[in-house]
């Protein structure tokens, strides 16, 4: 039971993959009736993943919301349909520090898989068919850091993250950053569920969501996106 009278959300953010799917990354048609139910009064629903933007612009359009995203990791963000492309990472940084890891891996036989570079505006990801820790170390000492999502590796520039980003967006719509909730359930989404004014977690996240979370859900994946939703927003439903 989440009981926080003092909390009065205003919007949502919500991670993708692992969040509002199930187990093989299909989309949960619960959560997605969930969210049409917030946008359907008043709630914004911001979506949040490590996915491009054109990606994301297609699953608003889909599941309902007003086109507010924010994609590669925090490394970029449009607020609605008509918005902008925000960019706030470096990918000619990034491009750089996977010219090395490439090399690396190229010398060894092996290739990697680099996933819709075309439609990368601010950071790289490839498939995961390496080490993280071995690509974190690769690049140990430039100005980047290595994200595991758990379905694919991405090399992002500075500090930027969902949750730096979501400051952003939350000052471009007006509403506090104390004002929404945020759901994830990986260690990419640690920093947006700590900047959130409440911060949950899905059953069978990874430890980096978990720890950062107020409140972890009984259920996995979209079923337990869908019951905390029901809850915290229980005047909707």
């Amino acid at each position: 039971m989440i009981n926080n009278p003092s909390f009065h959300p205003r919007a949502l953010i919500t991670d993708i993959d692992g969040t509002i799917t199930d187990n093989m990354r299909r989309i949960n048609l619960d959560s997605v009736s969930v969210i049409r139910t917030l946008t359907d009064n008043g709630i914004p629903v911001v979506l949040a993943s490590g996915n491009t933007e054109c990606s994301l612009t297609f699953l608003s359009k889909m599941i309902g919301t007003d086109g507010t995203i924010i994609a590669e990791n925090g490394g970029l963000y449009k607020i609605t349909y008509a918005g902008e492309r925000r960019i706030c990472s470096d990918r000619a940084v990034c491009l750089e520090a996977y010219e090395k890891v490439r090399n690396y891996y190229e010398r060894r036989g092996e290739s990697l898989q680099l996933y819709s570079p075309e439609y990368r505006f601010a950071d790289i990801a490839f498939a995961r068919t390496v080490d993280p820790d071995e690509v974190r170390r690769i690049v140990s000492g430039m100005p980047v850091k290595i994200l595991d999502s758990g379905f694919a590796i991405h090399i992002q520039s500075g500090n930027v993250n969902k949750g730096t980003t979501l400051g952003l967006v939350a000052g471009e719509m007006g509403i506090p950053v104390s004002e929404f909730v945020a759901v994830g359930d990986s260690n990419n989404d640690q920093e947006m569920l700590e900047t959130a004014g409440m911060g949950i977690a899905v059953a069978g996240g990874q430890s980096g969501a978990v720890e950062a979370a107020d409140h972890v859900s009984v259920k996995k994946y979209g079923d337990g996106f869908s019951e905390v939703m029901r809850e915290i927003f229980s005047s909707f439903f």
